[in-house]
């Protein structure tokens, strides 16, 4: 009878232990969501978007976001930085412009994107580029450094937001590797 209850009891726990893991587990959803390219969202702190034309933004408000963090460069094709800027505060939400060049990324620019997710009045922030590769980056980035995970899981997630490119998972790690120092 003891050990039937001893058993019981590790069983248990172990069910408990397996919930909580999981739950800790970051939930990424992608969705259809009309005129954004790879929209991804990660529970309700953020999403990860590719291109998203400044018409979509009054959806991004809808969907209960309080910031736009657009990595686009103007020079991009398609990219309307002002027209984005103007439409996000017709809407309500902050705007952020961060222009990321994977070529030749600005120093400032991961200080500034952490500086700018992390502010309580962007939360929860909706961050895009062209093809969600960039944001999905610059996420992993602020979960290795701010929330404190380890690189297998961020990167996991970042896969997950749309983190493809080889050349920009390379600059991920070198940053971390930086900040670490």
């Amino acid at each position: 009878m003891k050990t039937k209850n001893v058993r019981s009891t590790a069983v248990a726990a172990f069910l408990i232990c397996a919930a909580t893991l999981v739950s800790a587990q970051s939930k990424v959803t992608k969705e259809s969501v009309p005129g954004i390219t790879n929209f991804s969202q990660v529970e309700t702190t953020v999403a990860c978007a590719g291109a998203t034309p400044p018409a979509a933004l009054a959806e991004v408000k809808r969907m209960g976001y309080a910031s736009v963090v657009n990595l686009r460069q103007a020079s991009e094709a398609g990219a309307d930085i002002d027209g984005e800027a103007a439409a996000a505060k017709a809407a309500g939400l902050n705007y952020v412009h961060l222009p990321f060049n994977a070529a030749a990324p600005d120093p400032m620019l991961v200080g500034n994107f952490l500086k700018a997710v992390t502010d309580p009045r962007n939360q929860p922030a909706f961050i895009h580029c062209a093809s969600a590769n960039r944001a999905a980056a610059l996420w992993m980035i602020k979960r290795v450094e701010v929330d404190k995970w380890d690189v297998e899981r961020a990167s996991a997630e970042a896969t997950a937001l749309g983190l493809t490119n080889p050349a920009l998972k390379s600059y991920v790690m070198d940053q971390i590797q930086a900040l670490k120092k």
